[in-house]
């Protein structure tokens, strides 16, 4: 009986933080895509939010206007501070940086569905944000659906991990994790550029 009341408490109070995901106030063909992002798609106009130092208010970024006119990487993850996530996607980015603005990537993007102090968080303590990568929050998991990228679960909406380079906003490489969470790391998008 107590085991079925914690369960209950723990997946009701994850319920509470979990967020759902919303329709983007804009109207985008984008953002109703059922198939996966492929090389030539558009990296569509959604609202992600960026969390501040000092737990300050969090920052609205559109995507689109943020990567406009510039050659970037961006790779998701499916939860900040998770093993995978921590101990090899991340690190490989970062030590991956002066290679990557040396293939002329401008800019670096980790996007994962957690809320924008969590991804805060993350970016300072793992070293990231040091590195000059930008850690955005897709906490309404719009981009990760726009993308065909999302997974649901009773718990939380996360999204699958993946990598990009995009130029002018235009996927011009796609790495799945499909086959192996390591086709998502840098130096596999290194090789590709």
């Amino acid at each position: 009986m107590l085991h079925s009341i914690l369960l209950f408490v723990l997946v009701v109070a994850g319920a509470a933080f979990s967020p759902l995901p919303k329709a983007n106030a804009r109207s985008s063909t984008a953002l109703n895509m059922a198939s996966e992002v492929k090389v030539g798609d558009k990296i569509p106009a959604v609202t992600l939010q960026e969390g501040q130092a000092d737990y300050g208010r969090p920052e609205a970024v559109d995507i689109a206007e943020l990567i406009a006119g510039k050659k970037v990487a961006i790779f998701a993850v499916p939860g900040a501070f998770t093993p995978g996530c921590s101990k090899s996607h991340l690190p490989s980015f970062i030590t991956a940086q002066e290679e990557l603005k040396a293939k002329g990537v401008e800019l670096t993007i980790c996007i994962a569905t957690n809320d924008a102090f969590v991804m805060e968080a993350w970016g300072r303590t793992s070293g990231g944000a040091d590195a000059g990568i930008r850690f955005l929050s897709d906490a309404n998991a719009e981009l990760s659906k726009a993308l065909g990228l999302l997974i649901e679960s009773p718990v939380m909406v996360r999204t699958k991990r993946f990598s990009l380079i995009a130029e002018d906003g235009v996927v011009t490489h796609y790495f799945s994790a499909d086959k192996d969470s390591s086709d998502t790391w840098a130096p596999n998008v290194l090789a590709a550029l």
